[in-house]
Protein backbone atom coordinates (compact mmCIF):
# COMPACT_ATOMS: atom_id res chain seq x y z
CA UNK A 1 0.00 0.00 0.00
CA UNK A 2 1.49 3.34 -0.68
CA UNK A 3 -0.05 7.39 -0.76
CA UNK A 4 0.70 8.94 -4.16
CA UNK A 5 3.35 11.08 -2.26
CA UNK A 6 6.31 10.77 -4.33
CA UNK A 7 9.84 10.75 -2.34
CA UNK A 8 12.55 11.03 -4.67
CA UNK A 9 13.00 10.54 -8.42
CA UNK A 10 14.98 7.56 -9.60
CA UNK A 11 16.86 6.79 -12.48
CA UNK A 12 17.22 3.57 -14.76
CA UNK A 13 20.44 2.38 -14.84
CA UNK A 14 20.08 -0.67 -17.08
CA UNK A 15 17.37 -2.63 -18.51
CA UNK A 16 17.87 -6.22 -19.34
CA UNK A 17 15.28 -7.84 -21.83
CA UNK A 18 14.40 -11.48 -21.33
CA UNK A 19 11.84 -13.92 -22.62
CA UNK A 20 8.31 -12.64 -20.96
CA UNK A 21 10.63 -10.65 -18.41
CA UNK A 22 12.42 -7.24 -18.24
CA UNK A 23 14.70 -6.49 -15.56
CA UNK A 24 15.01 -2.81 -14.59
CA UNK A 25 18.16 -1.60 -12.64
CA UNK A 26 17.05 1.44 -10.86
CA UNK A 27 18.91 3.94 -8.63
CA UNK A 28 17.09 4.34 -5.79
CA UNK A 29 19.31 7.59 -4.20
CA UNK A 30 18.67 8.25 -0.39
CA UNK A 31 15.71 5.42 -0.78
CA UNK A 32 18.33 2.94 -0.90
CA UNK A 33 18.96 2.93 2.59
CA UNK A 34 15.59 2.21 3.93
CA UNK A 35 15.22 -0.85 1.22
CA UNK A 36 15.92 -4.65 1.56
CA UNK A 37 15.43 -7.33 -0.75
CA UNK A 38 11.57 -8.24 -0.67
CA UNK A 39 10.49 -4.78 -0.14
CA UNK A 40 7.91 -3.32 -2.64
CA UNK A 41 8.42 -0.10 -4.28
CA UNK A 42 6.12 1.84 -6.13
CA UNK A 43 8.11 2.85 -9.59
CA UNK A 44 5.69 5.53 -11.91
CA UNK A 45 2.79 4.22 -9.87
CA UNK A 46 3.41 0.26 -10.47
CA UNK A 47 4.40 -1.72 -7.40
CA UNK A 48 7.47 -3.82 -8.43
CA UNK A 49 9.40 -5.97 -5.72
CA UNK A 50 13.25 -5.44 -5.04
CA UNK A 51 14.68 -8.87 -6.27
CA UNK A 52 18.31 -7.52 -5.47
CA UNK A 53 20.14 -4.60 -4.25
CA UNK A 54 23.83 -3.20 -4.98
CA UNK A 55 24.56 0.19 -2.98
CA UNK A 56 22.03 2.64 -4.06
CA UNK A 57 20.41 0.17 -7.36
CA UNK A 58 17.65 -2.09 -6.53
CA UNK A 59 16.43 -4.71 -9.01
CA UNK A 60 13.29 -5.56 -9.91
CA UNK A 61 11.66 -7.66 -12.69
CA UNK A 62 8.78 -7.01 -15.07
CA UNK A 63 6.39 -9.86 -15.51
CA UNK A 64 4.41 -10.12 -19.08
CA UNK A 65 1.27 -8.50 -17.41
CA UNK A 66 3.54 -5.51 -16.19
CA UNK A 67 5.02 -4.76 -19.79
CA UNK A 68 1.86 -5.03 -21.49
CA UNK A 69 -0.31 -3.13 -18.81
CA UNK A 70 2.00 -0.08 -18.14
CA UNK A 71 3.85 2.35 -19.86
CA UNK A 72 6.85 1.03 -17.72
CA UNK A 73 7.65 -0.76 -21.41
CA UNK A 74 8.00 2.67 -23.21
CA UNK A 75 11.15 3.25 -20.58
CA UNK A 76 14.82 3.49 -21.58
CA UNK A 77 18.05 3.82 -19.30
CA UNK A 78 18.74 7.38 -18.33
CA UNK A 79 15.13 7.95 -17.67
CA UNK A 80 13.58 8.95 -14.76
CA UNK A 81 10.80 7.18 -12.80
CA UNK A 82 8.84 8.28 -9.52
CA UNK A 83 9.47 6.16 -6.38
CA UNK A 84 7.73 5.66 -3.01
CA UNK A 85 8.24 3.10 -0.54
CA UNK A 86 5.04 0.85 0.71
CA UNK A 87 3.34 2.72 3.50
CA UNK A 88 4.28 1.74 7.10
CA UNK A 89 1.47 1.65 9.90
CA UNK A 90 2.82 4.07 11.79
CA UNK A 91 3.05 6.87 8.30
CA UNK A 92 1.47 9.62 8.07
CA UNK A 93 -1.34 9.64 5.18
CA UNK A 94 -0.40 12.24 3.03
CA UNK A 95 -1.87 11.17 -0.22
CA UNK A 96 -4.77 8.61 -0.35
CA UNK A 97 -4.69 4.61 -0.45
CA UNK A 98 -2.66 3.45 -3.81
CA UNK A 99 -2.30 -0.12 -4.33
CA UNK A 100 0.13 0.26 -7.10
CA UNK A 101 -2.25 -1.72 -9.62
CA UNK A 102 -2.33 0.08 -13.00
CA UNK A 103 -5.98 0.55 -14.32
CA UNK A 104 -4.58 1.66 -17.53
CA UNK A 105 -2.61 3.90 -19.29
CA UNK A 106 -3.48 7.14 -20.64
CA UNK A 107 -2.44 9.63 -23.27
CA UNK A 108 -1.58 13.11 -22.38
CA UNK A 109 -4.44 14.81 -24.84
CA UNK A 110 -3.34 18.53 -23.25
CA UNK A 111 -1.37 20.52 -21.56
CA UNK A 112 -2.35 24.03 -20.69
CA UNK A 113 0.20 26.28 -18.82
CA UNK A 114 -0.42 28.95 -16.80
CA UNK A 115 1.87 30.73 -14.67
CA UNK A 116 2.11 28.69 -11.20
CA UNK A 117 -0.67 26.61 -12.49
CA UNK A 118 -0.65 23.61 -14.87
CA UNK A 119 -3.74 21.45 -15.88
CA UNK A 120 -2.88 18.18 -17.64
CA UNK A 121 -5.84 16.38 -20.42
CA UNK A 122 -6.32 12.62 -20.11
CA UNK A 123 -8.09 10.44 -22.31
CA UNK A 124 -9.57 7.93 -20.13
CA UNK A 125 -12.17 4.60 -20.68
CA UNK A 126 -15.94 4.71 -20.35
CA UNK A 127 -14.58 1.37 -17.46
CA UNK A 128 -12.52 3.83 -15.63
CA UNK A 129 -14.27 6.98 -16.09
CA UNK A 130 -16.94 6.17 -13.77
CA UNK A 131 -14.78 5.73 -10.84
CA UNK A 132 -13.80 9.30 -11.46
CA UNK A 133 -15.43 12.36 -9.77
CA UNK A 134 -14.48 16.24 -9.78
CA UNK A 135 -12.73 16.56 -5.98
CA UNK A 136 -11.59 13.08 -6.47
CA UNK A 137 -8.67 10.89 -6.29
CA UNK A 138 -6.73 10.01 -8.83
CA UNK A 139 -3.03 8.26 -9.12
CA UNK A 140 -1.05 9.38 -11.98
CA UNK A 141 2.24 7.93 -12.74
CA UNK A 142 2.48 6.67 -8.80
CA UNK A 143 1.31 10.74 -7.99
CA UNK A 144 -2.12 11.16 -6.04
CA UNK A 145 -3.88 13.60 -7.70
CA UNK A 146 -7.36 15.55 -7.47
CA UNK A 147 -9.39 15.12 -10.36
CA UNK A 148 -10.41 19.14 -11.32
CA UNK A 149 -12.97 17.99 -14.36
CA UNK A 150 -14.27 15.03 -15.73
CA UNK A 151 -15.74 14.64 -19.32
CA UNK A 152 -17.18 12.20 -21.36
CA UNK A 153 -13.93 10.66 -22.61
CA UNK A 154 -11.41 12.58 -20.16
CA UNK A 155 -10.41 13.97 -17.00
CA UNK A 156 -8.11 17.17 -15.91
CA UNK A 157 -5.78 17.47 -13.03
CA UNK A 158 -4.40 20.88 -11.81
CA UNK A 159 -0.55 21.04 -11.34
CA UNK A 160 1.74 23.22 -8.60
CA UNK A 161 4.83 23.79 -9.21
CA UNK A 162 5.89 21.86 -6.80
CA UNK A 163 4.32 18.68 -8.18
CA UNK A 164 6.13 19.48 -11.48
CA UNK A 165 9.66 20.18 -10.00
CA UNK A 166 9.81 17.06 -7.45
CA UNK A 167 8.08 14.77 -10.45
CA UNK A 168 8.04 13.20 -13.47
CA UNK A 169 4.89 15.00 -13.92
CA UNK A 170 7.66 18.05 -15.45
CA UNK A 171 8.88 16.15 -17.54
CA UNK A 172 5.69 15.06 -19.84
CA UNK A 173 4.56 16.22 -22.91
CA UNK A 174 1.40 15.95 -25.00
CA UNK A 175 0.94 12.48 -26.01
CA UNK A 176 3.41 10.90 -23.66
CA UNK A 177 1.51 7.98 -21.59
CA UNK A 178 0.83 7.57 -17.61
CA UNK A 179 0.14 4.81 -15.49
CA UNK A 180 -3.40 5.42 -13.86
CA UNK A 181 -5.01 4.43 -10.76
CA UNK A 182 -8.52 4.90 -10.22
CA UNK A 183 -8.96 4.91 -6.71
CA UNK A 184 -9.83 2.22 -4.99
CA UNK A 185 -12.68 3.47 -1.96
CA UNK A 186 -14.61 4.80 -5.37
CA UNK A 187 -14.20 0.61 -6.74
CA UNK A 188 -15.83 -0.38 -3.74
CA UNK A 189 -18.20 2.18 -3.32
CA UNK A 190 -18.94 1.45 -7.06
CA UNK A 191 -19.18 -2.03 -6.66
CA UNK A 192 -21.07 -2.16 -3.62
CA UNK A 193 -23.74 0.00 -5.21
CA UNK A 194 -23.74 -2.53 -8.49
CA UNK A 195 -24.75 -5.44 -6.45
Amino acid sequence: MFTGIIEHLGVIKKIEAKKNLLVFSIDLGPLAKKTKLGDSVAISGVCLTVIAKKGTVAVFDLMKETIEKTSLRGLKAGDNVNLELALLPSSRMGGHFVTGHVDEVATIKNIVQEKNWVALRLDVSPANRKYLVPKGSVTLDGISLTVGKVGRDYFEVYLIPYTLKFTTLGLKKKGDCLNIETDILAKYIFSSRSK
